[in-house]
């Protein structure tokens, strides 16, 4: 079954895990990097903060990418 991670700050993200989404806290660019070449095969959305999003810039390939409203 494919999953969903969620990258980004603590304060945003902590509660997805409720729902099932594997829950990757980020706080900088480095952490973002991080978390996003850390995903497993399995990831198939992943689901950033604005933050986040402007820390990963375009990384080609990968999951699927969605970025939470502001």
């Amino acid at each position: 079954m494919a999953a969903i991670a969620i990258i980004g700050e603590a304060v945003r993200v902590a509660g997805y895990g409720l729902a099932g989404a594997l829950v990757l806290p980020a706080e900088n660019a480095g952490e973002v990097r991080t978390a996003w070449q850390g995903l497993g095969p399995d990831v198939a959305v992943v689901i950033l903060t604005p933050a986040a999003a402007a820390s990963l810039g375009d990384p080609g390939g990968g999951p699927l990418r969605v970025v939470m409203p502001a």
